[in-house]
């Protein structure tokens, strides 16, 4: 297990786009474990109206989304950061099983512990009907 995840707070303004980029890339894999690697043990979200905690509950959250949020594209970008805290305004996009395109658009504020580890993510989200041919996230 590792001890920590750097970048490390406190934050700046580049060490906070770097954490991002890796949350974008960690996502955009869709590999559960190494997306739940970056959290706490005890990590505290809400997703939407959805709360989870722990590393479990979330490895079970992430699968359960990708079961229903097919071909997920996402796109994060720095809104502002404190020294432990980050928020991103966010877009992907995924198709439903029944071949219906979304994008969803939100907000995440996260806060970290010292090792670097997200201890807490709130997410508000929207979602919006979309064509094939309105997709922006290829």
């Amino acid at each position: 297990m590792e001890n920590q995840r750097t970048p490390l707070p406190p934050f700046t303004a580049e060490t906070a786009k770097m954490k991002i980029q890796m949350a974008e890339d960690a996502w955009n894999s869709k590999d559960v474990d190494r997306i739940a690697r970056a959290y706490t043990i005890d990590s505290e979200w809400r997703n939407r109206n959805e709360f989870i905690n722990g590393r479990d509950a979330i490895k079970a959250f992430l699968t359960r989304k990708w079961q229903q949020e097919l071909q997920y594209k996402l796109k994060k970008e720095y809104w502002a950061h404190s020294e432990n805290r980050i928020a991103v305004r966010f877009e992907y996009e995924y198709q439903n099983k029944e071949g219906q395109w979304f994008r969803a658009y939100g907000n995440e504020n996260w806060e970290f512990d010292a090792n670097g580890f997200m201890a807490k993510r709130y997410a508000s989200i929207n979602d919006l009907a979309i064509s094939h041919d309105e997709r922006k996230l290829l």
